[in-house]
């Protein structure tokens, strides 16, 4: 449930902070007072769309942030989300935050780190669930009716089975439309195939090889200037000319005095091992030269062969991978296709028959899935309609409508009929209304706004509460169109409905808000030229004054009446308590 509330420097609001109880919470005050606008909060931090305009005038930012209790009907889903971006801190609260800046930036937090508004939505559609007065409302989204059917029937477990058969045949589909795609193409693809295989088997690439080869080219190609260098390096090294003594002669000569400094002076024996060391440092480098130069072959016949296999590889890179390895990856995956292309009739025909038995299968489940709904439909309906009878709908219809097809690709039923199906069964279901008698049904969403739609959502909300996992429901305005008479009807349905939820609801009936078991006054005032946005959390004591306004006066019979709200609330609470 929503625990606290902070808003900062949004719209007309500069500075609020609430704190939530559960239960009923209602909202009064004058209009433009700005109730609205905390309900506008609540939904822009819940992944609302965020917009500059949004910022109260002269701020640089707004910000809002909200503290909720994780829920138990919930708290699993929630902690999959939140362990899933490393976000888990407190199995029993977290916190959201969002900021609109004046440059256009949007920044969303959760658990003080940063985050995509998506991710809030996410979390935000198992918190809380917003009605405003037209096409917001949750339950005017068709997709989400076959949904509450499926809670309020609780056929979860027959659901999951379905579910679980209609994947299987999902893939099972996919993989026979991937083989009849290569089987009609297969003699092209063979062709293709082999040709690949046969070319990159005949040049017997092995790892590493162009590396070596192009070591072996600059070699090759550099043969005559390579044997100068070195021939010049062991003349100088160790041969000598007449006019200059090779290096190893002159340390030949150095060595010898140092060994006789070491002789005469003992002291200086380290410099003689060192001086040693040295020098067969360099006689061994002097035969290492002599090898190597001796090695170094002319070989212009060596170097086309060279280049050639070079050329060769280059061509298997542009068509098969950048790299050797890259082109044997290649290959494998050729030999694999031509496998699967191969074999591709007889597991067509291993397929086409778990195919048959996945879509008997799939019938079974979804037709009595079908029943199942077909009954909890029909107990919904009176359930709804009678509710609507309480809320001065006399006559209102309510229908759950099945919609189901023929489809040769489908799945059989009982009667032999073969009916289309989905990923949620073998029928389309959408809520029906008749708001008034004589009217034909229409559907839900169709329906006009107002009286009919608040009092029609409340009936719904109150037979789907034990179906309705979403902890915090909020009503914005949900009295409108509705009268005095009507609201003690609506005011106590909205509190049956807290026993299940934590309900904010934002009223201007004063027989309503007597209901509420916290009851918060939103009122505007003038300071320093600017108009803000104070919430006060009245007691029982400041109720009265408050009902008796929202009756049109404060006089005592205005404040009679308010008391009466206050004692037929009571009564009717109480008694559903005992």
């Amino acid at each position: 449930m929503l625990a606290e509330l902070r808003i900062d420097d949004f719209a007309i609001i500069d500075q609020l902070e609430i704190t939530f109880s559960p239960g009923l919470i209602t909202f009064t005050g004058e209009t433009g007072a700005g109730k609205s606008i905390i309900i506008d909060a609540v939904e822009l931090l819940l992944g609302g769309r965020a917009e500059v305009s949004m910022i109260r005038s002269g701020a640089k930012r707004a910000m809002i942030e909200a503290t909720f209790q994780i829920p138990t009907s919930s708290r699993d889903a929630i902690q999959t989300i939140l362990e899933g971006e490393d976000l888990f801190d407190d199995p029993e609260f977290f916190t959201i935050g969002r900021e609109i800046r004046i440059g256009g930036r949007s920044v969303a937090r959760l658990n003080g780190r940063n985050v995509s508004a998506g991710l809030l939505k996410e979390i935000g559609e198992l918190l809380v669930d917003v009605h405003g007065q037209s096409e917001h409302l949750s339950l005017l989204r068709v997709k989400e009716h076959l949904n509450l059917l499926d809670r309020y029937a609780r056929d979860e477990k027959l659901l999951n089975n379905y579910s679980k058969v209609y994947q299987d045949l999902v893939s099972v589909n996919r993989e026979l439309t991937k083989l009849h795609q290569a089987e009609s193409e297969a003699a092209r693809q063979i062709d293709l195939l082999n040709y690949q295989i046969n070319e990159i088997h005949a040049a017997r690439l092995e790892a590493g090889e162009d590396e070596n080869l192009v070591s072996e080219r600059n070699r090759l190609a550099n043969a005559e200037n390579l044997a100068s260098s070195a021939q010049q390096a062991l003349i100088k090294l160790d041969e000598g000319t007449p006019e200059s003594p090779s290096v190893t002669d002159l340390l030949g000569q150095i060595l010898d005095e140092i060994k006789e400094v070491s002789r005469l002076d003992a002291s200086q024996i380290i410099l003689n091992e060192s001086f040693q060391s040295t020098f067969s440092t360099l006689t061994d480098l002097s035969r290492e030269l002599r090898k190597y130069s001796d090695g170094i072959e002319f070989n212009p016949a060596r170097l086309n062969q060279v280049e050639e296999r070079l050329e060769l590889i280059s061509n298997l890179k542009r068509k098969y991978g950048d790299t050797i390895p890259a082109i044997l990856d290649y290959l494998e995956s050729a030999l694999e296709k031509k496998e699967t292309i191969t074999h591709a009739g007889e597991r067509i025909a291993e397929l086409e028959q778990l195919k048959k038995s996945l879509l008997i299968n799939l019938g079974e489940i979804g037709q009595a899935l079908s029943e199942i709904r077909h009954r909890a439909a029909e107990e919904m309906e009176r359930e709804i309609e009678s509710e609507l009878d309480e809320l001065n709908m006399s006559g209102a219809r309510f229908e759950v409508d099945f919609q189901g097809k023929i489809d040769p690709e489908g799945v059989p039923i009982s009667d032999g009929r073969i009916v289309a199906y989905d990923a949620t069964g073998i029928e389309q279901i959408e809520f029906l209304i008749a708001p008034n008698p004589g009217e034909g049904l229409k559907p839900l969403v169709k329906i006009a706004s107002g009286g009919e739609t608040s009092r029609l959502m409340l009936a719904l909300k109150n037979v789907l509460a034990r179906a309705d996992n979403v902890p915090t429901l909020i009503f914005d305005e949900i009295d409108q169109g509705i009268g005095g008479r009507v609201g003690t009807v609506v005011g106590y349905k909205l509190w049956l409905l807290s026993r299940h939820h934590q309900v904010l609801c934002v009223t201007h009936l004063p027989q309503l808000a007597a209901f509420g078991e916290q009851h918060l006054q939103v009122s505007k005032q003038i300071q320093n030229g600017r108009t803000i946005t104070r919430v006060i959390d009245l007691d029982e004591e400041d109720r009265l004054p408050e009902l008796a306004q929202m009756l049109g006066e404060t006089s005592d019979g205005a404040m009679h009446s308010a008391r009466d709200m206050l004692q037929a609330a009571s009564t009717l609470t109480n008694r559903t308590h005992d």
